[in-house]
């Protein structure tokens, strides 16, 4: 195909009220990221020049989503719901440009891919007026159907308006449509609202370019890709669709998934080779882990980057902002938050580095807390390289700890420590003999304790 130029219009304005959401269905996330941004990934994939993303009047967060997930694509609202050709002419302005492609996608078909959608505009260089995307499932109760004859599309036709014959037709309408760019806007302001429903049906299309005596092209596609999504239950089966593609994507990529029917991504988690991931981990949004680190069970890591030899718990959580260097041990019911940790430091167990930074082949001490927060502020705590913090430690921020040096166990560390030396912050220890067994005879014969 020689290189044409692509308008995808993507029509997100429904709003999907089997959701039974207050969010507009399309915002709604599988694999950590919203419908509608998956749909504008593919688009993008298949070659698109031009986005241009149809919502609704008061669908201002799905605008904004769209601009986060493709900042240069145009919006258009469509202000009274009339049918799927209504709403593609309230992109006329984007339409009229004169892009010799123009692919039609919907904002709650997340599971489409940028080589389908490439699939589906090679007609239109071959001459077709329009080309529609079908496919074959178990039951086709509910969808539109391809009429075909000898292998030429001549219709779509709605399942009201469909006679008996025409139901018992297996190849189904997707949805996705493409149009030659020259003749779009003629094929659907030719389109009328004669049917049961008084809406303009894009699929009409087809059979008013038949009649201008141009070709209809049909490209099929696997079930699972072009399943919408219309209820919570759809959307638990189109995420268990995406996890199982991405979960293949991280082995044939060199990682090793322990169990990998346990194991969540988001859409933009990247594993390098030879990284482990044990069983019962949750990647969110934002994750890149290096090569040959080993992630263990039940960990969440989200907004988070894993260093090459690194390892990960169990039991850890890396939240935004963490950045783990090269050979990092974060260990069991570890907290990491916006901080950095240089090669070599250890964190191996029941401690929160928060707002911080830890220099080289430090080693934090079990139950040590940076207390980021004054209950108005994030304050950040430094630590040098080849610290050692003591157990049960508390680094009240912002304070800082030179390289090398040493904090006593049970310290409260408010004021900043030079580096090489050594910072004990707690009360002298006292022993009273005998209390103890004063104590117990008091509490014998009935009596209250001293003060």
């Amino acid at each position: 195909m020689r290189m044409r130029s692509l308008l995808v219009i993507v029509l997100a304005a429904g709003e999907g009220t089997r959701m039974l959401s207050a969010q507009p269905k399309v915002l709604h996330k599988v694999a950590g990221r919203a419908m509608v941004s998956h749909v504008l990934d593919a688009a993008l994939a298949a070659g698109a020049s031009r986005l241009a993303v149809v919502v609704g009047p008061d669908h201002q967060a799905v605008a904004e989503e769209v601009r986060r997930s493709a900042p240069g694509a145009a919006i258009f609202v469509q202000s009274e719901r009339r049918g799927t050709a209504h709403a593609v002419l309230a992109a006329r302005e984007a339409l009229a440009e004169g892009h010799d492609d123009v692919v039609i996608m919907y904002g709650d078909t997340p599971l489409v891919r940028g080589e389908t959608v490439l699939a589906l505009r090679a007609p239109l260089a071959s001459g077709a007026a329009v080309a529609v995307l079908g496919f074959r499932p178990e039951n086709p109760a509910g969808y539109g159907r391809l009429v075909t004859r000898e292998g030429e599309l001549l219709a779509i036709r709605e399942e009201k308006e469909a006679s008996l014959e025409e139901r018992a037709i297996g190849l189904c309408n997707a949805g996705l449509m493409a149009f030659d760019g020259r003749a779009v806007l003629g094929l659907i302001d030719a389109i009328g609202d004669a049917n049961s429903r008084r809406e303009f049906y894009l699929t009409d299309a087809v059979e008013i370019a038949r009649a201008q005596g141009r070709v209809a092209g049909i490209v099929e596609a696997p079930v699972e890709e072009v399943a919408g999504v219309n209820s919570r239950v759809q959307l638990s089966e189109a995420e268990a669709i995406l996890q199982a593609r991405l979960r293949r994507r991280a082995l044939e990529g060199g990682a090793t998934l322990v169990a990998p029917d346990t194991v969540f991504f988001s859409a933009d988690t990247r594993l390098g080779r030879d990284v482990v991931v044990e069983p019962n981990v949750v990647f969110g949004a934002g994750v890149s882990v290096e090569a040959g680190a080993t992630i263990r069970a039940f960990s969440h890591v989200e907004g988070a980057h894993v260093g090459a030899g690194a390892i990960v718990g169990p039991f850890a959580r890396l939240r935004p902002g963490a950045n783990l260097g090269e050979g990092v041990h974060v260990g069991n019911f570890v907290e990491i938050k916006a901080a950095e940790l240089s090669p070599g430091v250890k964190v191996n167990h029941l401690s929160y580095v928060g707002d911080s930074s830890v220099g080289a082949n430090t080693n934090i001490g079990a139950g040590t807390i940076t207390c980021n927060y004054d209950g108005f502020r994030k304050h950040r705590t430094v630590i040098g390289a080849n610290a050692f913090i003591g157990t049960n430690s508390l680094l009240v921020a912002p304070v800082s700890v030179g390289d090398g040096a040493y904090i006593g166990t049970g310290s409260i560390i408010t004021e900043d420590v030079p580096a090489d030396a050594l910072a004990i912050a707690r009360a002298r220890q006292v022993n009273k003999p005998g209390w103890a067994v004063r104590l117990r005879e008091r509490l014998a014969a009935g009596l209250t304790p001293k003060k």
